[in-house]
């Protein structure tokens, strides 16, 4: 057989198995964001659930931010301390909208909804990944609130379409991290009250132990260990350097957006494994 000239077509054979493996990816992300606006639109049915999310970050950002804005020492810098809070808060909100998302597919196993997703022939990766991208949208509307907020605040923000674009992709990766550890968590547990418990164990330390109301510089040795390896840190640290007009990042933000997106990749794997056990 001779071999194929330099610059020559591919043979049938290479051309139909680039055609089955884009038609594989093409597929797989069809159904992520079937599954996607299918998790999405049960918000237009429990619109209040957006408003009642808005409370916590509210009574911190106007309760705690506006007296510890008066204390010099804890301010980062030159930057107000309610200006270095607002992100922190914004990745906090994200972060309890995602970590409770795996109840729902407790309730959706009771429900026997689980049972039909498995037997579908949708990538088990398909509908974690969905569910993940529908967290990161219903996570934008905490954004929008935050940033209200802090507009009413006074808090500097930036206005960039590259900031805003930013923010946007950092709130979504970092909605899709959690709550991919969120169904894990729950196709563990498999009971409504062991995954509120064990969403409350997880979610104060990740909080705590993260850049998000304190500089890091502040923790104590120990401290500084567990927030370097904390993936909120990092998410904080990219919405503190998009979301300010004089934001600064202690990472930078290739480091930032590469932890995030290691860490939700990985999610993701694990939970398309662990899926199948929440229907046992």
């Amino acid at each position: 057989m001779k071999p194929q000239a330099k610059g020559a077509w591919p043979s049938g054979l290479d051309r139909r198995s680039s055609l089955t493996l884009l038609n594989a990816v093409v597929g797989f992300i069809t159904k992520t964001l079937v599954i996607a606006e299918l998790e999405v639109r049960k918000l237009r049915h429990d619109f209040s659930e957006v408003v009642v999310r808005a409370i916590q970050p509210a009574l911190w950002l106007l309760l705690f931010g506006e007296v510890f804005t008066k204390v010099r020492a804890i301010s980062a810098g030159d930057v107000p301390y309610l200006d270095f809070m607002a992100p922190g808060i914004l990745a906090q909100s994200v972060l309890f909208v995602a970590i409770f998302y795996g109840i729902a597919i407790i309730w959706e196993r009771d429900m026997g909804i689980v049972h039909k997703f498995l037997a579908s022939p949708t990538p088990r990766g398909a509908l974690v990944l969905g569910k993940a991208l529908s967290a990161g949208i219903r996570s934008l509307s905490q954004a929008v609130i935050i940033y209200l907020l802090a507009l009413i605040l006074g808090v500097k923000l930036n206005w960039t379409a590259g900031g805003l674009i930013g923010v946007v992709v950092t709130v979504v990766l970092g909605a899709a991290l959690f709550s991919s550890l969120s169904l894990i968590i729950a196709s563990l547990v498999k009971t409504r009250e062991r995954f509120m418990g064990m969403g409350q164990v997880i979610t104060m330390p990740l909080f705590f132990a993260s850049n998000a109301i304190y500089p890091i510089s502040l923790m104590p040795g120990w401290l500084q260990v567990i927030s370097h390896i904390n993936p909120l840190t990092y998410e904080v640290d990219a919405l503190r350097m998009l979301m300010l007009s004089h934001g600064t990042s202690s990472f930078g933000l290739g480091v930032d957006f590469a932890v995030l997106l290691l860490a939700t990749v990985t999610a993701v794997i694990i939970g398309a494994r662990v899926y199948p056990r929440v229907a046992t």
